[in-house]
């Protein structure tokens, strides 16, 4: 982490990954949750480099679908891969979780730090689903159940909420390290933590939520664990 330098007095600085696009919605949603959550946000892509050790939590946000073989699939035709971004966020993941810094993996981040850690991923879930349609929206549509006593459930005070959705990929097989703390109605794992660590992925899109009390809870834990 950061020096502790005057850390009860600043503001903890949280690493935001994502796509090297000069417009990015959830960065600029991320940025302001994180400020409301009492930290300051820095971002992090391909061109913008920040060192892990300036830092004191993580963000590993959404975007497009992580590459197959990182998760040992074959690359879907018609779909668009970041290399630069996977390899990127890789690393972060690894350096983040070697100084213990508190991380939060939101819907693509949540599947990759699930992929990294042994876990596989459902490709395309789309035809798969028969209670809930997945259809994109950034407002709280589709019902979640959290798991009662887990990490999620005493950060949100809740154990049945509405988010958003915008994946077509999901967590197939959980990493053996992972805890499943939320799912759907379709029984697809909607949020999962790492036990012992401040290690917490979820599915949806809390950042674009962030006029609910409830969602920006989840960036206050992450601020709250990076003091």
């Amino acid at each position: 982490m950061a020096s502790t330098t005057g850390r009860t007095s600043r503001r903890p600085v949280v690493g935001v990954t994502g796509n090297d696009k000069w417009w990015s919605p959830s960065w600029y949603c991320i940025r302001l949750s994180v400020f409301l959550a009492g930290g300051v946000a820095r971002r992090i892509s391909h061109s913008r480099r920040f060192p892990v050790d300036a830092l004191d939590a993580i963000v590993i946000s959404g975007g497009d679908d992580i590459h197959p073989t990182i998760f040992g699939e074959e690359a879907q035709p018609q779909t668009f891969y970041d290399h630069d971004r996977d390899e990127l966020e890789q690393a972060y993941i690894r350096d983040a979780m070697e100084r213990n810094l508190p991380m939060l993996g939101i819907c693509r981040g949540h599947q990759l730090i699930n992929a990294l850690l042994g876990g596989s991923l459902h490709l395309n879930i789309r035809e798969m689903r028969s209670k809930t349609h997945n259809r994109p929206g950034l407002l709280a549509t589709k019902t979640v159940m959290i798991a009662p006593g887990s990490r999620l459930q005493q950060i949100l005070g809740r154990e049945r909420i509405r988010v958003n959705s915008l994946h077509y990929q999901a967590v197939k097989e959980l990493a053996p390290d992972l805890d499943c703390e939320a799912r759907d109605l379709d029984d697809f794992c909607q949020a999962a933590a790492l036990a012992g660590k401040d290690i917490l992925g979820v599915q949806w899109h809390p950042e674009y939520m962030f006029y609910l009390s409830t969602q920006r809870k989840l960036f206050r834990w992450l601020v709250r664990a990076a003091r």
